[in-house]
């Protein structure tokens, strides 16, 4: 890509910024484009670095005359003025794809319908201890930004399969894939396969000197795995197989043997929860032993690690009641192991837009585990249809104060009041996040 060329961002969120900047600092011809409002800390960071930009509109005219085009992930493909983009030939790509070509560092990028913030998380935090790490991507600050003001050596980066769309160049020395279940299909034309391989450009690149570390337990990844030509060293990680160069259990400890070098402790001793979380350690402590941390950074990082907010998160215990905030829970898989994580009886607090979801993987959790649900949406019909007939007590409100209000007259000492929807937020919230705060507001206020 050659320099002075004219770049037009478009979405003047955290990556459009970070983008703009860079490319500014890089000798573009800068132009911003928000069809929204830009939020003002943005837009002075615009206006103190002379980025042109417009807000609440797109020109078209100088959007169609850009050479290359960074997109926010949010925008879809089905866009018109992006599908008027691509059939000009113009480049469209995203912010990683961007800002990777202007750093030299060993990056370690994640991806998967589940887990990857609380790995990237992990990931991060074990190798911050012994080395200089930017965290990246969907989480933390702009790559692109970071690059610019303090080009670090290496990044761990959260990328979603919107993100992956638009990379073409971009190539992580360290690959991690966390598992694969249907999600966001809407953008995939409805097929499991699309997005599939979506998720597998973050190997597109890869030699046998790169790295995909993996969930051998995936049955989907597993079939893609066994039928393309993946170039990369592969890494397995599963609670249920063993092996030579991977990770595993061994009598209850988490085991991870690399070239003949072996790193062990006791499941007992994380600080996370849950196979998944097992699962999300062995990912992370992968990438720590192959960068070389020593065994015991990567041992006390795992106890001490508190993880991330609105996942599986302990807001308060009233009454001898724990609460637990699993907003991130925006899919059933994501619900599926927070359930079974369960130890004691629960009160479900479920319900929002619903993509699609099938149900059925949670039927054995809820008969054993859930004793109310409290369905916390506009539309309930699908969660009545599937569950009226497993609990005693089903009720509905579009309320979260009030769903917490209902779960608190419900529960007795030793249960659980367990806010993890499986859907997503828009219904009525703003976010995910949104969501995850009211409802430990709401609990605070009890």
């Amino acid at each position: 890509m050659k320099q002075n060329k004219k770049i037009v961002v478009l979405g003047a969120g955290e990556s459009g910024i970070g983008t703009a900047l860079l490319a500014q600092a890089k000798g573009y011809d800068v132009f911003v484009s928000d069809k929204g409002t830009i939020k003002e800390n943005y837009k002075q960071s615009l206006i103190d670095n002379n980025v042109t930009f417009e807000e609440q509109q797109h020109t078209e005219s100088k959007i169609l005359d850009a050479d290359v085009v960074m997109k926010s992930p949010g925008i879809p493909d089905k866009a018109p003025l992006v599908k008027q983009l691509r059939e000009n030939g113009t480049q469209v790509i995203s912010e990683i794809e961007f800002a990777s070509e202007f750093t030299n560092a060993t990056c370690v990028a994640i991806t998967g319908s589940n887990g990857k913030t609380t790995t990237a998380r992990l990931t991060h935090f074990i190798l911050e201890k012994e080395l200089e790490v930017g965290l990246g991507g969907n989480i933390g600050d702009s790559f692109a930004l970071q690059v610019l003001q303090k080009d670090a050596p290496n990044y761990v980066l959260e990328i979603s399969s919107f993100q992956l769309d638009d990379c073409y160049a971009f190539n992580p020395k360290i690959a991690i894939i966390t598992n694969i279940t249907p999600d966001h299909l809407d953008r995939y034309d409805y097929k499991l396969e699309n997005y599939v391989a979506s998720k597998f450009r973050i190997v597109q690149n890869h030699t046998e000197n790169d790295v995909l570390i993996y969930d051998a337990d995936d049955e989907i990844l597993n079939e893609y795995i066994n039928t393309h030509d993946i170039k990369s060293t592969l890494i397995p990680f599963s609670l249920v197989k063993t092996f030579k160069n991977g990770a595993y259990l061994s009598d209850n400890n988490l085991t991870i043997t690399l070239e003949n070098n072996t790193f062990s402790m006791p499941t007992k001793d994380l600080a996370l929860n849950g196979n998944h979380n097992i699962k999300n350690a062995m990912a992370a402590a992968t990438v720590a032993s192959l960068l070389k941390i020593r065994k015991q950074t990567i041992r006390e990082s795992l106890e001490n690690f508190q993880g991330v907010e609105h996942r599986l998160e302990n807001v308060l215990k009233i009454n001898k009641v724990q609460y637990i905030n699993d907003s991130k829970a925006t899919n059933v898989n994501a619900t599926y192991y927070a359930l079974e994580s369960m130890e004691a009886p629960t009160v479900w607090i479920v319900g929002g837009v619903d993509k699609g979801n099938n149900y059925k993987e949670l039927f054995p959790f809820v008969n054993e585990k859930v004793k109310a649900i409290i369905c916390l949406g506009k539309d309930n019909e699908k969660l009545k249809e599937n569950f009226s007939g497993m609990v005693d007590i089903l009720v509905e409100t579009e309320y979260m104060s009030e769903a917490v209000k209902i779960a608190y007259k419900i529960a007795e000492a030793g249960d659980n009041v367990l806010l993890s929807p499986a859907c997503a937020s828009f219904d009525l919230f703003e976010n995910y996040e949104d969501r995850g705060r009211q409802f430990k507001a709401s609990v605070r206020n009890l």
